[in-house]
C-alpha cells in the first residue's frame, strides 16, 4: 500500500505552508448527485477545470507538512510524490513521518477528546457541514490535484471529492435525524431508563490511494461526528489530495488535535497507529493481506473495533435474456473505470454460453473505443495506473493468462506510444478461455484486465459467483423478473445491481446506495454512506436512573 520509490533524505528546518490558490472567489459551483454527470459536460465546469489544471502545473515540486495539534510539522526525511500520468512531474515532497511523530499526534488528539466528546452534537454538526462546504467551494482545485496525483479522469476525480462532501453531510444527517443517539428505553418501575451511544476516543484513519478523498474524509466524519477525535494517515500514493482534505477540516474552524494528518511508511506510522493502546477504533481500506493482519494486530488485551473493507473480485452475470448492449457498457465501465483499480471494479464476468459470442464482441468493441491516456485532458476515460509496481504487476498477470492459454480478446499490452512512455499506461484487457478455477477469477488483480466465462445454468453461475472469499459488490443482466428475483435471494454481496448501464458493479453513493461488503471484503457488514455507520463510531451505555 506504501509503496514509495523516489525517497529522498533532506534535512528541513522548516517548510511553509503553502498559500491556498483555491479559486474561493469564483461563482459556486453547485453539483448533486443527481446533475453530477451532466455537470462535468457544462462548458463552464470545463473551462473551470482547464484553469484549475494551469494553477496545479504551476505550483508543482513544493514542500508539504504534516498537521499536529493544529501545527505545521516537517520531518528531517521526506519523499517524493510523482505523477503516474507523467513521472518527470514531481507533484510535492512530503514529510517521512516517524513513530514519534505519530504517538505525537495519538497524544493530540486524546488530549483534545474530552472537550470534542462533550461538545453538544449540534456544534459537531454545524462544523462539520463546515467541512462540506469548504469541499464543495475547493471541488474542482482538490479534483484537478488528485487527477495528477492518482491518474483519475476528471469525472472519477470530481466524484470523489463530491461524494466525501456528501458522506459527511449524510453522517450529520444521521446524527440530527436520530437525535445524537440518545433514546428512552422502557422505564423500570419509576426508574428512568435510556440508551447512549457515546464515542470511543481517539480513531485513526488509514486510507488507500484509489478514492484518496472519500476513503478518508467519509471515515473521517463518521468518526468526528460521534464525538471521537481522528489521526489521518494517507497512502503514500496520495498524499497531495489528503492535505488539501486536512486543510478542509483546519479551516473550517475545528480545534486543534482533533484532526491531525500524518505521511509516512505503512511500517512505522502505519504499524504505531495499529499497535499504540491509546487508539481507541481504527478504520482501514485497502488490500486483504495488510487490512487483516492489521485487524488481528489491533486486538491486544482487548478487542477494539476495528471497520475494514478489503477488496473484492467482484463478479457479472449476464442471462441469455439480458438486454445485450446495456450489460455490454455497464461492464466496461465498472471494469475500467480508474485503470480497474476500485475495489468494486468488475473484474469476472459469466454470460450465458447462448450469447457469449455476440456479448463478447460488443465488449471488444466498446473496449477498444475507450479513450486511454492523459486523464486531465476532457474526454478522456482511463488514465494510468497509479506506479511502478502495479505497471510491472499488469504485464506479469498478462503473461501469465498466455502462459496458461488464454485468449487476449482485446489488449494485453502496456502502451508506450509518444507522450505515453512517460506514465504508467496499461491497455484495457479482456481475456477469454481461461478455466473456471484459475487464479484469475479467484484474486484481485487490482488492473484493468477481466476475465470472461460462461455457464447454462443460472444456479452454476451463482455457484461460481458465490465461490470466493470477497463479497463486495455483484451485478446482474436480465430481463427476467424470475431469474431477477433469483439473482437477488442467492448472491452473496454487500452491494448488488440489476440492469444498471451506467456501471455494472461500481458508482455507490451516500444515502443512495451504502457500500460495504461481506465475508472477506469487510469486518463489519456496515455500508459507508448507510444508516447503519455511524453508529460503529460509538459504543452504547445503558442508563437507569432512581
Amino acid at each position: 500500500m506504501d509503496m514509495v520509490k523516489n525517497k529522498r533524505a533532506r534535512s528541513t528546518q522548516r517548510v511553509k505552508r503553502p498559500a491556498s490558490k483555491s479559486s474561493h472567489a469564483a461563482p459556486k459551483l453547485t453539483i448533486t448527485y443527481a446533475t453530477l454527470s451532466t455537470t462535468l459536460s457544462d462548458p463552464r465546469t470545463l473551462a473551470r477545470f482547464d484553469r484549475a489544471y494551469q494553477q496545479v502545473y504551476a505550483s508543482l515540486g513544493k514542500d508539504y507538512p504534516m498537521l499536529i495539534n493544529g501545527e505545521d510539522r516537517t520531518s528531517t526525511e521526506q519523499f517524493e510524490k510523482r505523477s503516474p500520468i507523467n513521472t518527470q512531474l514531481l507533484v510535492g515532497r512530503f514529510q517521512k513521518g516517524t513513530r514519534q511523530d505519530a504517538r505525537d499526534a495519538i497524544a493530540a488528539a486524546q488530549a483534545a477528546f474530552p472537550v470534542w466528546s462533550a461538545t453538544p452534537y449540534r456544534q459537531r454538526v454545524a462544523l462539520l457541514r463546515k467541512v462540506s462546504r469548504l469541499l464543495d467551494q475547493r471541488l474542482i482545485d482538490i479534483a484537478a490535484w488528485m487527477s495528477l496525483e492518482v491518474g483519475k479522469s476528471r469525472a472519477e476525480a470530481i466524484g470523489d471529492v463530491k461524494e466525501t462532501a456528501d458522506l459527511i453531510s449524510f453522517y450529520c444527517d444521521q446524527m440530527e435525524a436520530n437525535q445524537g443517539f440518545v433514546r428512552e428505553m422502557a422505564p423500570e418501575g419509576t426508574s428512568r431508563t435510556q440508551s447512549v451511544m457515546k464515542p470511543y476516543g481517539v480513531w485513526a484513519v488509514v486510507s488507500p490511494f484509489n478514492f484518496p478523498t472519500a476513503l478518508s474524509g467519509g471515515p473521517m466524519g463518521g468518526a468526528l461526528v460521534a464525538g471521537n477525535t481522528v489521526v489521518l494517515k494517507p497512502a503514500s500514493d496520495s498524499p497531495m489530495s489528503t492535505w488539501h482534505l486536512a486543510q478542509c477540516f483546519r479551516d473550517a474552524g475545528l480545534p486543534p488535535g482533533v484532526v491531525s494528518y500524518i505521511t509516512g511508511p505503512g511500517n512505522t506510522v502505519g504499524d504505531e497507529l495499529a499497535t499504540n493502546p491509546d487508539v481507541a477504533g481504527l478504520t482501514f481500506t485497502g488490500s486483504y493481506d495488510v487490512g487483516y493482519k492489521i485487524y488481528k494486530q489491533f486486538s491486544q488485551n482487548y478487542a477494539r473495533p476495528c471497520i475494514t473493507e478489503l477488496g473484492g473480485k467482484n463478479p457479472v452475470l449476464v442471462s441469455d435474456r439480458a438486454d445485450l448492449n446495456c450489460a455490454a457498457e455497464g461492464v466496461v465501465r465498472a471494469a475500467f473505470g480508474l485503470s480497474g483499480q476500485k475495489c468494486s471494479a468488475a473484474s469476472r464476468v459469466y454470460v450465458h454460453r447462448a450469447v457469449k459470442e455476440r456479448f463478447v464482441a460488443l465488449l471488444k468493441q466498446k473496449t477498444e473505443a475507450l479513450t486511454v491516456g492523459d486523464p486531465t485532458q476532457r474526454g478522456v476515460f482511463m488514465g494510468p495506473v497509479i506506479n511502478a509496481a502495479a505497471y510491472e504487476k499488469f504485464r506479469q498477470v498478462v503473461e501469465q493468462a498466455r502462459r496458461d492459454g488464454a485468449q487476449i480478446v482485446t489488449g494485453g499490452r502496456t502502451l508506450t506510444e509518444g507522450e505515453l512512455a512517460k506514465g504508467y499506461y496499461c491497455a484495457p484487457t479482456l481475456v477469454d478461455r481461461l478455466p473456471r478455477d484459475h487464479p484469475f477469477f479467484r484474486d484481485e488483480l487490482f488492473l484493468p484486465f477481466l476475465v470472461i466465462g460462461d455457464y447454462d445454468d443460472l444456479y452454476d453461475a451463482l455457484h461460481e459467483a458465490n465461490a470466493n472469499s470477497y463479497a463486495l459488490t455483484a451485478g446482474f443482466y436480465s430481463q427476467d423478473r424470475a431469474e431477477i428475483q433469483t439473482f437477488l435471494d442467492h448472491i452473496e454481496a454487500g452491494v448488488v445491481y440489476v440492469n444498471r448501464e451506467k456501471g455494472a458493479t461500481t458508482g455507490a453513493w451516500p444515502g443512495v446506495q451504502p457500500f460495504g461488503g461481506w465475508k472477506a471484503s469487510s469486518s463489519t457488514a456496515r455500508g459507508g454512506g448507510g444508516l447503519y455507520y455511524v453508529q460503529q463510531y460509538m459504543r452504547e451505555q445503558s442508563q437507569t436512573l432512581v
